[in-house]
């Protein structure tokens, strides 16, 4: 139980059939609503950050909340740095203790991807620690930047970036992006079920916010095993703060309590959806 490689937990999900939500987080009620809702429906989850919202949660104060919260969980948690764009940023969060983390080169050529992820491989082997890396780029960026468009991966590219990486999970994109979905989104998966089929590790699903819960379950069910979630849950911890501040008497802790709560309903809707009822 508690702090575990993220490796351990997408294993044990793949063999069950079931889903792992890696939700990301940026302050202390999103931690505390987070782990509650995995406690209570005593399933594993990932806790992550990703390196473009460290302007605003700073990679040295957040982790340690991070770590803390999943050691004393009393399910399996691993602590993941999300899309990491260079080498430093990653060795930090290897460095502070966190058991996960991708390198995000899929701007790059398929070589250029493979030779800066293997660095990192090696890297992170160092602490035990489990990679991701991507193919294929999600048209809109973690920070909500960029269009729509969208370069779907090549299932060739994601065998070959395993074969020669060993990385512990790839993300793809087949026609989903971060933030909100402005149309409902048309996901391709035929690419996702013969990318599935050529490699023998987890494959990640990003932008989770606004996809239907019977796609979820299809990604599922073709090899998806991480699935992000981070937008869905930052806009209902906002909507918490703006219904309780509306309110006649307030007070910072009940605010935070909200805020707390909104996350936790938010998170423990998409953990009860990627569970797809298995035992876990």
């Amino acid at each position: 139980m508690s702090l575990v490689p993220m490796k351990d937990i997408l294993l044990r999900a793949e063999a069950g059939g079931y889903g792992v939500g890696a939700f990301s987080v940026a302050d202390m009620e999103m931690i505390l609503g987070a782990v509650k809702a995995a406690e209570e429906l005593q399933v594993p989850m990932i806790l992550q950050i990703a390196q473009v919202r460290l302007p605003f949660s700073p990679l040295d104060k957040i982790a340690p909340m991070m770590i803390a919260a999943a050691k004393n969980a009393s399910i399996p948690v691993a602590v993941h740095f999300d899309h990491g764009l260079d080498v430093q940023a990653i060795g930090q969060a290897l460095d502070l203790g966190f058991t996960s983390v991708m390198i995000d080169a899929s701007k790059l050529s398929i070589d250029e991807n493979i030779k800066i992820t293997s660095e990192v491989r090696k890297m992170a082997d160092r602490y035990n620690a489990s990679v991701e890396a991507e193919v294929g780029q999600l048209g809109v960026s973690e920070d909500g930047t960029g269009d729509a468009s969208r370069i779907h991966s090549d299932p060739k590219e994601v065998k070959r970036l395993y074969e020669e990486t060993g990385v512990d999970a790839i993300a793809l994109s087949i026609g989903n992006q971060h933030g909100f979905y402005k149309a409902a989104p048309k996901l391709n998966f035929e690419i996702l079920e013969e990318a599935n089929s050529l490699v023998p590790v987890p494959l990640v699903l990003h932008g989770g916010s606004g996809i239907s819960d019977e796609d979820f379950r299809k990604c599922i069910s073709l090899g998806i095993t991480k699935i992000n979630v981070a937008t869905a849950t930052f806009s209902a911890v906002k909507d918490a703060a703006k219904t309780y501040l509306e309110g006649e008497k307030t007070d910072y802790f009940s605010l935070s309590d909200s805020m707390m709560k909104g996350a936790y309903k938010n998170i423990k809707r998409h953990m009860q959806v990627f569970s797809m009822k298995k035992e876990i």
